[in-house]
């Protein structure tokens, strides 16, 4: 067993050293293209460089899990594709090791990857981008443009939960859907609008609808308004303050949100879609460490090889994912199944390559 734990420790020091530098690298472009963005803030809004600093380093986070699969995929390839143009890799398989056996480490590092990902994704990033959104709604808000944003929601105090679909350049609301939690009942009270506007600690709803539900759920009373106004004494800083967009969300509180919005008829497919997407993108890397390792038995292997192979699947997996999250959303594809595909194509791929990779020599 001891050449076995050799080679281990071999591979996986040839893994460390590419990933770790792809981790670093990818992170300060990412964080580049956010600064570019931001430039704004600091010319034109004279924002303060180290608010503009802070508001990088909650974009901090993001940066790095979106990084940690490519890695991963640079990695393996790079590792895998060194031993093979200096024909290591085919004295370890001559030897009578299987390719299976050799590419585990990698394997067992990108499972790793996967759950750190998965985790920073639910305990981390969440956070992080409400705290970055946040800042951005008050600078946006000085400007007098609308608190309150479109496809997002949020807790808008005294028990009321809100959903605004769109709105439009004049500060008009459109598809409003409004939760009042009753302390008298298990079910809430349902107030939906087909517009409205909100200043000043008034919401004005119009042309909607008003249903109370009874202990099993069921529609007891309904009426029609033309309009309705709702006087609140909250400021607008709960608003904006609690307004999430789904990247503002771990999958528990998003999965709450659909559960809720569900029951008064809202198309929530966009949000089930997200839902399981944030298991799927962690999953990432180790469906790359699947479907790149073989890939490196059919060719030279080399640095420029493991490059140009690694931006081909990161280009198809980056093109396919919002093209099947988008026939999720249209109901093509069930949730489920959008979100699945992707990973399920390159992972049973990769699977198929790696068990008839030792009949190629």
């Amino acid at each position: 067993m001891r050449p076995i734990s050799l080679l281990d420790r071999y591979i996986i020091r040839g893994f460390t050293y590419p990933f770790l530098f792809c981790v670093f690298g990818f992170t300060i472009i990412l964080l580049s293209g956010i600064l570019f963005e931001l430039t704004d803030f600091i010319f034109v809004k004279n924002v303060a460089i180290s608010l503009v600093g802070k508001m990088l380093l909650y974009k901090l986070p993001e940066m790095v899990v979106l990084t940690l699969p490519i890695a991963v995929l640079f990695a393996t390839l790079l590792s895998l594709g060194k031993l093979q143009s200096q024909s290591e890799l085919t004295v370890m398989r001559c030897s009578g090791v299987p390719f299976r056996r050799i590419i585990v480490p990698i394997l067992i590092i990108a499972f790793v990857v996967s759950v750190v990902t998965y985790q920073a994704n639910e305990r981390v990033v969440p956070w992080a981008n409400h705290q970055f959104e946040n800042i951005v709604r008050k600078l946006i808000f000085e400007d007098g443009i609308p608190v309150v944003q479109e496809n997002v929601f949020f807790h808008g105090g005294e028990g009321r939960f809100f959903y605004i679909q769109e709105v439009t350049r004049y500060n008009e609301l459109k598809n409003v859907m409004i939760y009042e939690l009753e302390q008298s009942g298990p079910f809430p009270r349902l107030i939906t609008a087909k517009g409205g506007v909100f200043h000043d600690k008034v919401w004005i709803l119009r042309d909607g609808i008003i249903q109370e539900m009874d202990e099993e759920g069921f529609v007891n009373f309904e009426t029609r308004f033309e309009t309705l106004e709702i006087v609140t004494e909250e400021n607008a800083e709960l608003y904006f303050g609690n307004q999430r967009t789904t990247d503002e969300m771990n999958r528990r509180e998003l999965r709450e949100h659909i559960e809720r919005f569900r029951r008064g008829g809202l198309n929530v497919r966009s949000f089930e879609v997200d839902y399981h997407m944030k298991l799927t993108l962690p999953a990432a890397s180790l469906i790359f460490a699947f479907f790149g390792a073989p890939l490196v038995l059919k060719g030279k292997g080399g640095s420029s090889y493991g490059i140009a192979v690694s931006i081909v699947i990161i280009f198809l997996y980056y093109v396919i994912t919002p093209v099947c999250r988008s026939l999720g959303v249209n109901g093509v594809f069930e949730p489920l199944v959008a979100a699945w595909f992707p990973n399920a194509l390159f992972g049973i791929s990769g699977l198929a390559l790696i068990f008839n990779a030792d009949r190629l020599r």
